[in-house]
Protein backbone atom coordinates (compact mmCIF):
# COMPACT_ATOMS: atom_id res chain seq x y z
CA UNK A 1 0.00 0.00 0.00
CA UNK A 2 1.31 3.43 -1.18
CA UNK A 3 -1.11 6.56 -0.91
CA UNK A 4 -0.41 10.53 -0.41
CA UNK A 5 -2.99 12.66 0.39
CA UNK A 6 -2.97 16.24 2.14
CA UNK A 7 -2.16 16.34 5.91
CA UNK A 8 -5.47 18.53 6.59
CA UNK A 9 -7.84 16.05 4.55
CA UNK A 10 -6.09 13.23 6.54
CA UNK A 11 -6.33 14.45 9.95
CA UNK A 12 -9.64 15.59 9.76
CA UNK A 13 -10.90 11.68 9.10
CA UNK A 14 -8.32 10.21 11.38
CA UNK A 15 -10.13 12.73 14.17
CA UNK A 16 -13.60 11.79 13.03
CA UNK A 17 -13.34 7.64 12.24
CA UNK A 18 -10.76 7.88 16.06
CA UNK A 19 -13.40 9.00 18.06
CA UNK A 20 -15.10 5.34 17.87
CA UNK A 21 -11.59 3.14 18.02
CA UNK A 22 -11.68 0.80 21.54
CA UNK A 23 -9.43 2.61 24.25
CA UNK A 24 -10.76 -0.83 26.82
CA UNK A 25 -10.59 -3.63 24.44
CA UNK A 26 -7.76 -6.76 25.35
CA UNK A 27 -7.47 -6.97 21.67
CA UNK A 28 -4.86 -4.23 20.40
CA UNK A 29 -6.34 -3.82 16.88
CA UNK A 30 -9.25 -2.43 18.04
CA UNK A 31 -7.00 0.29 19.46
CA UNK A 32 -5.87 1.04 15.89
CA UNK A 33 -7.48 2.95 12.70
CA UNK A 34 -7.83 0.43 9.51
CA UNK A 35 -6.77 2.02 6.01
CA UNK A 36 -8.08 0.37 2.93
CA UNK A 37 -7.04 0.98 -0.53
CA UNK A 38 -8.62 -1.07 -3.12
CA UNK A 39 -8.76 0.43 -6.82
CA UNK A 40 -10.19 3.99 -6.49
CA UNK A 41 -10.89 4.10 -3.12
CA UNK A 42 -9.29 4.80 -0.02
CA UNK A 43 -11.86 4.23 3.08
CA UNK A 44 -10.09 4.90 6.74
CA UNK A 45 -12.10 2.30 9.52
CA UNK A 46 -12.76 2.15 12.92
CA UNK A 47 -14.93 0.10 15.78
CA UNK A 48 -15.39 -1.09 19.12
CA UNK A 49 -17.03 -4.09 18.18
CA UNK A 50 -20.31 -2.03 19.41
CA UNK A 51 -19.91 0.68 16.81
CA UNK A 52 -18.58 0.74 13.25
CA UNK A 53 -17.74 4.27 11.35
CA UNK A 54 -15.59 3.94 7.64
CA UNK A 55 -15.13 7.21 6.31
CA UNK A 56 -13.92 7.81 2.72
CA UNK A 57 -10.49 9.41 1.85
CA UNK A 58 -9.25 11.60 -1.11
CA UNK A 59 -5.58 10.16 -1.83
CA UNK A 60 -3.48 9.69 -4.73
CA UNK A 61 -3.27 5.85 -4.93
CA UNK A 62 0.19 4.40 -5.89
CA UNK A 63 -0.37 0.92 -5.01
CA UNK A 64 -3.59 -1.05 -2.79
CA UNK A 65 -3.54 -2.76 0.53
CA UNK A 66 -4.79 -2.46 3.92
CA UNK A 67 -3.03 -1.90 7.61
CA UNK A 68 -4.14 -0.96 10.95
CA UNK A 69 -2.36 1.68 12.90
CA UNK A 70 -2.68 2.67 16.38
CA UNK A 71 -5.37 5.41 16.51
CA UNK A 72 -4.19 7.55 19.20
CA UNK A 73 -0.62 7.89 18.01
CA UNK A 74 -1.41 8.48 14.38
CA UNK A 75 -3.58 11.29 15.20
CA UNK A 76 -0.72 12.70 17.08
CA UNK A 77 1.92 12.30 14.80
CA UNK A 78 -0.43 14.05 12.19
CA UNK A 79 -1.31 16.38 14.26
CA UNK A 80 2.11 17.42 14.83
CA UNK A 81 2.68 17.20 10.71
CA UNK A 82 3.63 20.89 8.88
CA UNK A 83 0.70 21.77 6.12
CA UNK A 84 1.98 19.89 3.02
CA UNK A 85 1.65 16.16 1.07
CA UNK A 86 1.65 13.43 3.23
CA UNK A 87 3.06 9.88 1.86
CA UNK A 88 2.16 6.48 3.37
CA UNK A 89 3.82 3.22 2.31
CA UNK A 90 3.54 -0.02 3.93
CA UNK A 91 6.54 -1.68 4.28
CA UNK A 92 5.97 -5.13 4.83
CA UNK A 93 8.97 -6.62 5.73
CA UNK A 94 9.75 -4.57 8.46
CA UNK A 95 6.25 -4.54 9.95
CA UNK A 96 5.70 -0.71 9.94
CA UNK A 97 4.27 1.97 7.91
CA UNK A 98 6.43 4.62 6.65
CA UNK A 99 5.32 8.33 6.94
CA UNK A 100 6.77 10.92 5.34
CA UNK A 101 5.55 14.81 5.28
CA UNK A 102 8.20 17.47 4.22
CA UNK A 103 11.29 16.49 6.14
CA UNK A 104 9.65 14.84 8.48
CA UNK A 105 10.05 10.51 8.81
CA UNK A 106 8.21 8.25 10.93
CA UNK A 107 8.51 4.49 11.05
CA UNK A 108 5.21 3.56 13.07
CA UNK A 109 4.60 -0.57 13.71
CA UNK A 110 1.39 -2.11 12.54
CA UNK A 111 -1.36 -3.69 14.09
CA UNK A 112 -2.28 -7.58 13.93
CA UNK A 113 -4.78 -6.48 10.44
CA UNK A 114 -6.28 -10.22 10.61
CA UNK A 115 -8.21 -9.17 14.80
CA UNK A 116 -9.53 -6.81 13.01
CA UNK A 117 -13.30 -7.24 12.17
CA UNK A 118 -14.99 -7.44 8.74
CA UNK A 119 -17.23 -4.35 8.15
CA UNK A 120 -21.28 -4.86 7.30
CA UNK A 121 -21.52 -4.13 3.55
CA UNK A 122 -24.76 -1.09 2.79
CA UNK A 123 -27.60 -3.15 0.50
CA UNK A 124 -29.54 -0.39 -1.51
CA UNK A 125 -32.12 -2.74 -1.54
CA UNK A 126 -32.66 -2.98 2.24
CA UNK A 127 -32.35 0.62 3.12
CA UNK A 128 -35.06 3.41 3.61
CA UNK A 129 -34.31 7.19 2.94
CA UNK A 130 -35.04 9.53 5.85
CA UNK A 131 -34.43 13.24 6.01
CA UNK A 132 -31.72 13.76 8.14
CA UNK A 133 -31.95 16.43 9.87
CA UNK A 134 -35.97 14.81 11.21
CA UNK A 135 -34.25 11.33 12.31
CA UNK A 136 -30.99 13.34 14.22
CA UNK A 137 -33.27 16.23 15.56
CA UNK A 138 -35.67 13.69 17.13
CA UNK A 139 -32.67 11.31 18.10
CA UNK A 140 -31.40 13.91 20.16
CA UNK A 141 -34.76 14.72 21.90
CA UNK A 142 -34.04 11.54 23.39
CA UNK A 143 -30.83 10.08 23.87
CA UNK A 144 -30.05 11.63 26.70
CA UNK A 145 -32.52 9.65 29.39
CA UNK A 146 -30.78 6.45 28.22
CA UNK A 147 -28.88 4.43 30.91
CA UNK A 148 -25.49 4.35 31.31
CA UNK A 149 -25.55 1.57 33.78
CA UNK A 150 -24.35 -1.63 31.49
CA UNK A 151 -25.50 -3.90 33.47
CA UNK A 152 -29.10 -3.20 31.97
CA UNK A 153 -28.11 -2.75 28.61
CA UNK A 154 -31.29 -2.66 27.39
CA UNK A 155 -31.69 0.24 28.73
CA UNK A 156 -28.66 2.16 27.53
CA UNK A 157 -30.75 2.23 23.95
CA UNK A 158 -33.20 4.50 22.24
CA UNK A 159 -36.48 2.48 20.78
CA UNK A 160 -36.45 3.86 17.13
CA UNK A 161 -39.31 2.78 15.24
CA UNK A 162 -40.23 4.09 11.83
CA UNK A 163 -43.31 3.37 9.65
CA UNK A 164 -45.72 5.55 7.08
CA UNK A 165 -45.06 9.09 8.45
CA UNK A 166 -44.27 8.29 12.01
CA UNK A 167 -40.82 8.50 13.43
CA UNK A 168 -40.83 7.77 17.08
CA UNK A 169 -38.11 7.20 19.52
CA UNK A 170 -38.20 6.80 23.38
CA UNK A 171 -35.27 6.34 26.42
CA UNK A 172 -35.43 5.49 29.59
CA UNK A 173 -33.23 5.16 32.23
CA UNK A 174 -35.89 3.89 35.21
CA UNK A 175 -35.57 7.57 36.48
CA UNK A 176 -36.82 9.37 33.74
CA UNK A 177 -38.54 8.16 29.94
CA UNK A 178 -37.97 10.75 27.73
CA UNK A 179 -40.58 10.25 24.15
CA UNK A 180 -40.53 11.92 20.75
CA UNK A 181 -43.09 11.78 17.69
CA UNK A 182 -42.09 13.21 14.58
CA UNK A 183 -44.31 13.88 11.45
CA UNK A 184 -42.33 13.41 8.12
CA UNK A 185 -43.76 14.65 5.18
CA UNK A 186 -43.74 11.59 2.64
CA UNK A 187 -44.45 8.10 4.36
CA UNK A 188 -41.67 5.60 4.38
CA UNK A 189 -40.97 2.65 2.12
CA UNK A 190 -40.72 -0.07 4.59
CA UNK A 191 -40.93 0.05 8.86
CA UNK A 192 -38.97 -1.15 11.33
CA UNK A 193 -38.60 -1.11 15.44
CA UNK A 194 -35.22 -1.92 17.07
CA UNK A 195 -33.25 -0.73 20.14
CA UNK A 196 -29.93 0.78 19.15
CA UNK A 197 -27.16 1.92 21.24
CA UNK A 198 -27.54 5.34 22.55
CA UNK A 199 -23.93 6.27 21.81
CA UNK A 200 -25.02 5.03 18.04
CA UNK A 201 -27.30 8.20 17.64
CA UNK A 202 -24.80 10.41 19.12
CA UNK A 203 -22.03 9.83 17.28
CA UNK A 204 -24.71 10.08 13.85
CA UNK A 205 -25.55 13.22 15.58
CA UNK A 206 -22.18 14.62 15.21
CA UNK A 207 -21.23 13.00 11.41
CA UNK A 208 -24.68 14.84 10.73
CA UNK A 209 -23.31 18.37 11.97
CA UNK A 210 -20.33 17.73 9.60
CA UNK A 211 -22.20 16.79 6.41
CA UNK A 212 -24.70 18.36 4.05
CA UNK A 213 -26.55 15.27 2.91
CA UNK A 214 -29.91 16.03 3.47
CA UNK A 215 -31.18 12.12 3.02
CA UNK A 216 -29.83 9.61 5.84
CA UNK A 217 -30.52 6.02 4.10
CA UNK A 218 -30.62 3.13 7.11
CA UNK A 219 -30.43 -0.65 6.62
CA UNK A 220 -31.09 -3.12 9.38
CA UNK A 221 -30.17 -5.62 8.67
CA UNK A 222 -30.27 -8.98 11.26
CA UNK A 223 -28.30 -7.90 14.55
CA UNK A 224 -26.84 -4.56 12.71
CA UNK A 225 -27.95 -1.52 12.14
CA UNK A 226 -26.26 0.97 9.53
CA UNK A 227 -26.47 4.46 9.10
CA UNK A 228 -25.37 6.55 5.29
CA UNK A 229 -24.44 9.83 5.01
CA UNK A 230 -23.15 10.09 1.22
CA UNK A 231 -20.04 8.24 1.88
CA UNK A 232 -19.58 7.96 5.44
CA UNK A 233 -21.32 4.70 6.77
CA UNK A 234 -21.94 3.91 10.72
CA UNK A 235 -23.07 0.61 11.71
CA UNK A 236 -24.04 -0.43 15.54
CA UNK A 237 -24.99 -3.89 16.76
CA UNK A 238 -28.42 -3.58 17.93
CA UNK A 239 -29.23 -4.59 21.47
CA UNK A 240 -31.10 -7.27 22.62
CA UNK A 241 -33.72 -8.23 25.00
CA UNK A 242 -37.27 -6.71 25.81
CA UNK A 243 -37.41 -3.15 26.34
CA UNK A 244 -40.15 -1.82 28.37
CA UNK A 245 -43.68 -1.11 27.94
CA UNK A 246 -43.55 2.62 28.27
CA UNK A 247 -47.16 3.26 27.19
CA UNK A 248 -47.79 1.44 30.35
CA UNK A 249 -45.55 3.98 32.34
CA UNK A 250 -47.32 6.99 30.94
CA UNK A 251 -50.06 8.09 33.68
CA UNK A 252 -53.27 8.65 31.54
CA UNK A 253 -54.52 11.11 33.46
CA UNK A 254 -53.54 14.26 35.81
CA UNK A 255 -54.68 15.93 39.21
CA UNK A 256 -52.70 19.48 37.76
CA UNK A 257 -51.62 20.54 34.36
CA UNK A 258 -49.75 24.05 34.16
CA UNK A 259 -49.01 25.72 31.03
CA UNK A 260 -46.01 27.62 31.73
CA UNK A 261 -42.73 29.78 30.21
CA UNK A 262 -40.30 26.58 29.64
CA UNK A 263 -37.44 29.67 29.68
CA UNK A 264 -39.07 31.41 32.83
CA UNK A 265 -38.80 28.02 34.55
CA UNK A 266 -35.57 26.69 33.57
CA UNK A 267 -33.82 29.96 34.33
CA UNK A 268 -34.88 29.66 37.94
CA UNK A 269 -34.57 25.88 38.14
CA UNK A 270 -30.77 26.18 36.61
CA UNK A 271 -29.55 29.54 39.28
CA UNK A 272 -31.81 27.32 42.21
CA UNK A 273 -30.26 23.90 41.57
CA UNK A 274 -26.23 25.54 42.26
CA UNK A 275 -27.49 25.06 45.70
CA UNK A 276 -28.89 21.87 45.22
CA UNK A 277 -25.58 18.98 45.68
CA UNK A 278 -24.82 16.52 47.45
CA UNK A 279 -28.04 14.37 46.46
CA UNK A 280 -30.19 17.08 47.61
CA UNK A 281 -33.49 17.42 45.97
CA UNK A 282 -34.49 20.23 43.99
CA UNK A 283 -38.39 21.07 45.82
CA UNK A 284 -41.43 22.53 43.84
CA UNK A 285 -43.91 23.98 46.55
CA UNK A 286 -47.10 24.82 44.35
CA UNK A 287 -49.69 27.19 46.41
CA UNK A 288 -52.77 28.89 44.87
CA UNK A 289 -50.87 31.07 41.89
CA UNK A 290 -47.59 30.70 42.77
CA UNK A 291 -44.74 27.67 42.58
CA UNK A 292 -41.87 28.47 44.78
CA UNK A 293 -38.46 26.35 44.15
CA UNK A 294 -35.78 26.00 47.10
CA UNK A 295 -33.28 23.80 47.25
CA UNK A 296 -30.62 23.70 50.77
CA UNK A 297 -27.71 21.43 50.75
CA UNK A 298 -25.93 20.78 54.75
CA UNK A 299 -22.69 23.05 55.13
CA UNK A 300 -23.64 24.48 51.60
CA UNK A 301 -26.15 26.82 51.62
CA UNK A 302 -29.93 27.23 50.73
CA UNK A 303 -31.80 29.37 47.60
CA UNK A 304 -35.32 29.61 47.01
CA UNK A 305 -37.11 31.67 44.00
CA UNK A 306 -40.76 32.33 43.37
CA UNK A 307 -42.67 32.65 40.38
CA UNK A 308 -46.49 33.02 39.39
CA UNK A 309 -47.76 29.88 37.64
CA UNK A 310 -52.09 29.36 37.19
CA UNK A 311 -52.07 26.35 40.06
CA UNK A 312 -55.46 25.96 42.07
CA UNK A 313 -56.21 23.37 44.82
CA UNK A 314 -54.38 21.98 47.57
CA UNK A 315 -51.37 23.53 48.63
CA UNK A 316 -48.44 20.49 47.82
CA UNK A 317 -44.60 20.20 47.94
CA UNK A 318 -42.96 17.37 44.85
CA UNK A 319 -38.72 17.34 44.73
CA UNK A 320 -37.36 16.32 41.71
CA UNK A 321 -33.28 15.43 40.55
CA UNK A 322 -32.71 18.58 39.26
CA UNK A 323 -30.15 17.57 36.75
CA UNK A 324 -33.24 15.30 35.40
CA UNK A 325 -35.86 18.28 35.81
CA UNK A 326 -33.95 20.47 34.10
CA UNK A 327 -32.64 18.23 30.76
CA UNK A 328 -36.70 17.72 30.48
CA UNK A 329 -37.38 21.63 30.72
CA UNK A 330 -34.25 22.43 28.17
CA UNK A 331 -35.12 19.55 26.11
CA UNK A 332 -38.71 22.04 25.07
CA UNK A 333 -36.37 24.44 23.68
CA UNK A 334 -38.09 27.18 24.68
CA UNK A 335 -41.72 28.48 24.19
CA UNK A 336 -44.55 27.15 26.40
CA UNK A 337 -44.69 23.85 28.00
CA UNK A 338 -46.99 22.02 30.16
CA UNK A 339 -46.06 20.42 33.21
CA UNK A 340 -48.39 17.18 34.70
CA UNK A 341 -48.72 16.50 38.34
CA UNK A 342 -50.55 13.65 40.14
CA UNK A 343 -49.18 13.94 43.70
CA UNK A 344 -45.83 14.24 45.54
CA UNK A 345 -44.90 10.64 44.76
CA UNK A 346 -45.85 10.05 41.29
CA UNK A 347 -43.95 10.74 38.08
CA UNK A 348 -44.57 14.30 36.89
CA UNK A 349 -44.80 14.69 33.22
CA UNK A 350 -43.45 17.45 30.95
CA UNK A 351 -44.84 17.91 27.83
CA UNK A 352 -44.00 20.34 24.50
CA UNK A 353 -46.84 22.23 23.12
CA UNK A 354 -45.37 24.11 19.88
CA UNK A 355 -43.70 21.61 18.89
CA UNK A 356 -44.28 17.71 17.22
CA UNK A 357 -44.84 15.57 20.74
CA UNK A 358 -42.40 15.58 23.29
CA UNK A 359 -43.25 14.18 26.27
CA UNK A 360 -40.88 14.28 29.11
CA UNK A 361 -41.39 11.41 32.19
CA UNK A 362 -39.59 12.07 35.28
CA UNK A 363 -39.58 10.06 38.70
CA UNK A 364 -40.04 12.40 42.51
CA UNK A 365 -37.91 12.47 45.35
CA UNK A 366 -38.97 11.39 48.61
CA UNK A 367 -38.72 14.67 50.51
CA UNK A 368 -38.09 15.00 54.05
CA UNK A 369 -40.11 17.05 56.20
Amino acid sequence: MRITVEREQLFDRLQVVGRVASTRSAIQALSGVQMVVAGSLCELRATDMEVSLRVPMKAEIEREGEVVLPARLLVDVVRSLPSAPVSLELRSAEQDVELICGRATFHIRTLRAEDFPPFPDPDPDTEIAVPTKAFVATALKVAGSASRDETRPVLTGVLVSAAERELRMVATDSYRLSLKETVLDRPLAKSFEVNVPARALQELARLAAQSDEEQLRIGVRGSQILFILGGVVLSSRLLEGQFPNYRQLLPESFEHELRLDSRELGEVVRRISQLAQKNAPLRLSFTPGELTISAQTPDVGEARESLPVPFQGEPFEIGFNPDFLRSGIEAVEGGEMVLKLISPLRPGMIESVDEGRFVYLVMPIRLNV
